[in-house]
């Protein structure tokens, strides 16, 4: 009898061993502006700047992963978690029990070059000022404080939240929500169902296109450039700033059109309305259309 209580703590016991996770602390020297790259299948990445010259990760390595090696020179450095097993693939991985969460917390310098590409991992970024960003996700959230000339982020099924500011961003979900309130030069946002809150320019150029999500955009547009929305059956809220120079059109084929500049008048292909107007001297250009969803236009919105 006292085996048949003596064998389950036992398989408990092999359990956690089986799954135990492994400490990382590993570290290198690197230059200021050096190109970090990061691939992480299942867990956690976590980036933050610190005042030195020298990248370093901690955290703990899934078990049935690939003991972790900084690869790489001063200038490019790789970080990447690998599958244990032979026939792992970047999307078999995901799927693989096999392979438990691992968590990477990684500190470099504020203005390195930032590649991160994970599946089902959530990504941190935070203190850094002066390099390219780029996140590549299936379905974790992105997080991101920082100060970029350039950001690119891209995610399925999770939320991307861009604080800072950049110069030129291109971020994309399917049904995660986009937030980025202060973009600079250049902005391109998509989601399908997600809500995008995008705020900034003023833009040289800036387009946005959701199928059901909501969009609502602050911001201008520079002295000749472009400011594009396409949406579906999202409803479209835009405040312009009060020194907007454009030609405005905006059309809803069945939703409501309200603007602060010109008057909408009945569409003549369906039961929405349309409009056509001149703001300041004309030199840009705003284009709005919705199929179902409503739109409106104010003053108003830096």
């Amino acid at each position: 009898m006292k085996t048949l209580y003596a064998t389950p703590l036992l398989l408990a016991l092999s359990i956690g061993q089986a799954y135990a996770s492994t400490p990382i602390n590993l570290s290198k020297d690197i230059q200021p502006t050096a190109k970090i790259s990061i691939d992480n299948t299942k867990g956690e990445v976590t980036v933050t700047a610190w005042d030195k010259n020298q990248v370093q990760v901690t955290g703990t390595l899934g078990d049935g992963a690939k003991p972790i090696e900084l690869e790489g020179d001063a200038n490019s450095v790789d970080i990447r978690v690998d599958t244990g097993g032979k026939n792992g693939s970047w999307f078999s991985w995901g799927n693989d029990t096999r392979m438990q969460p691992t968590v990477l917390n990684v500190r470099v310098p504020r203005a390195v070059q930032v590649d991160i590409n994970v599946v089902s991992a959530p990504v941190s970024i935070d203190g850094l000022d002066g390099g390219k960003v780029s996140v590549d996700s299936v379905s974790g959230r992105i997080r991101a404080n920082v100060r970029s000339p350039e950001v690119s982020m891209q995610t399925v099924s999770g939320t991307i939240d861009l604080a800072g500011k950049a110069g030129k961003a291109d971020l994309q979900t399917v049904s995660g929500d986009i937030t980025a309130p202060a973009i600079g030069e250049k902005v391109e946002a998509q989601t399908v169902s997600g809500r995008m809150t995008i705020g900034g320019g003023p833009w040289h150029e800036a387009n946005f296109s959701t199928v059901s999500g909501e969009t609502q955009v602050r911001g201008g547009i520079t002295n000749g450039g472009k400011l594009t929305v396409d949406s579906m059956s999202g409803d479209v809220d835009i405040g312009l700033p009060s020194d907007t120079s454009a030609k405005l059109e905006a059309s809803t084929f069945s939703g409501d059109l309200r603007s602060d500049f010109g008057s909408p008048t009945k569409g003549e292909d369906g039961p929405g309305k349309e409009l056509k107007a001149t703001i300041g001297s004309g030199s840009g250009t705003i284009h709005v259309e919705a199929f179902s969803g409503d739109v409106k236009i104010r003053k108003g919105g830096n």
